[in-house]
């Protein structure tokens, strides 16, 4: 079900074609495990969100930190979908976890660290008898070589899954040409932080094999990026990705203080400040995990696509749309059927946010004009949302309001 889920998804173009070679290359390799957390930041979702305490949000799961997080700005209900059944996985571990595990200190080693052999022995004594019957199954399935799945949490996590693994490549190559991502993470100040971003990471950028890389679609699948998506960002590069990535690269090293952004500290050390506890994701923050613990069974987790999922709710039910990325994998017919599905489950005054690859929204050129027509644009939050966004990987963040309600026969048209 779920790789028909996604080939429906992302494969747009006859096999015969060189778009649809890539497409369902892309296709086998999103099957498995990719995203072991989340690279949207959830502070810039919930600011822009304006989440109130009767909100219901609908979220593609992804690594479930964004569920987890939303929690903190009290919504009534988070209703989290994702393709990807080891995503959801994922996201369920993390929520029986919060419920079960007797400890924050547990909760961080298992989450936070995630390398420690106790993690094991906590799944085995505090969760595996209270999860679902498909979740307990994928984490106890035996994998050639490494034992039980759950022994990822016993190894660190954050080496794991097609983009854990992407950025040890990347490490790997950094160390080749005798270049120390991690140094960047001892930074004091922010002039430190460029001095070392200009010596150790930079440079990489103007090597030409790493150009040669950046002109390939199949450098980006491990980073979660499709074929429609990866021409979106070569758009936006004016033919030079490798240059683009290199700007993304550098927001995201210089721009932020480094003890405090997380993504930084997974990018170049794949792993998070376990000693301070700064730079972690704010679920994993013991003030937000006390409140969140409360509130995790207002979540309910869904493994359907968003278009689908909403086809079968009521009309004005959901407040706020969380679509991630998700649009940059889209043709016009299947934009088109999830937000005439937005548009008819939206409440009032009802809000959706997402980023895309390149810079520009696709709504305008991709979306009839009778649908956009019950939607307002927010640019000010959303410029405000793009600047402040720690993970800097995404061209554009992008901010929808409900502006009228929808005209039932035009949708249908």
């Amino acid at each position: 079900m779920a790789n028909q889920l996604l080939k429906k998804a992302a494969v747009n173009h006859k096999l015969a074609s060189k778009r649809g070679v890539l497409e369902r290359m892309f296709t086998l390799m999103f099957q498995g495990f990719v995203y072991n957390q989340i690279w949207e930041d959830p502070d810039v979702d919930m600011a822009a969100m304006k989440i109130e305490p009767h909100n219901t949000i609908i979220t593609i799961a992804s690594g479930g930190c964004n569920v987890v997080n939303y929690l903190a700005a009290d919504p009534a209900r988070v209703i989290a979908v994702d393709l990807n059944p080891n995503h959801i996985a994922l996201t369920r571990l993390k929520l029986a976890a919060l419920q079960h595990l007797p400890t924050y200190q547990d909760f961080f080693q298992f989450f936070g660290m995630a390398n420690a052999k106790e993690n094991a022995e906590l799944f085995d004594t505090f969760l595996v008898e209270r999860l679902d019957e498909d979740t307990r199954k994928h984490w106890e399935k035996r994998i050639p070589l490494r034992g039980r799945r759950i022994n990822m949490f016993a190894r660190n996590l954050y080496r794991y899954g097609l983009l854990g693994r992407f950025i040890g490549l990347l490490h790997g190559i950094a160390k080749v040409q005798g270049k120390k991502l991690p140094d960047i993470l001892a930074a004091k100040t922010p002039e430190e932080q460029r001095a070392i971003f200009d010596k150790e990471i930079g440079p990489l950028f103007d090597k030409k094999f790493v150009r040669a890389l950046a002109k390939l679609p199949v450098s980006f699948y491990a980073l979660g990026i499709p074929p429609a998506q990866f021409e979106e960002l070569k758009k936006d590069s004016n033919g030079n990705p490798a240059e683009l990535l290199r700007k993304r690269i550098e927001k995201l090293a210089c721009d932020f203080p480094i003890n405090e952004n997380y993504f930084a500290w997974q990018a170049f050390g794949r792993r998070y400040d376990v000693e301070a506890k700064e730079a972690v994701p704010g679920y994993l923050r013991e003030e937000t995990y006390k409140v969140i613990r409360e509130r995790v069974n207002r979540v309910e987790t869904h493994l359907a696509s968003m278009t689908d999922f909403l086809a079968k709710q009521p009309e004005g039910s959901v407040d706020r749309f969380v679509l991630l990325d998700a649009q940059d994998w889209m043709n016009e017919e299947q934009i088109t059927a999830l937000w005439t599905q937005i548009t008819r489950t939206a409440s009032p005054k009802a809000r959706v946010i997402f980023r895309t690859a390149g810079s520009d929204s696709p709504l305008d050129v991709k979306v009839p004009a009778n649908i956009m027509a019950n939607w307002s644009y927010d640019a000010p939050e959303a410029e405000k949302g793009l600047k402040a966004d720690r993970s800097s990987i995404y061209g554009g963040f992008h901010v929808y309001e409900k502006t009228a309600a929808p005209a039932q026969k035009d949708l249908a048209a």
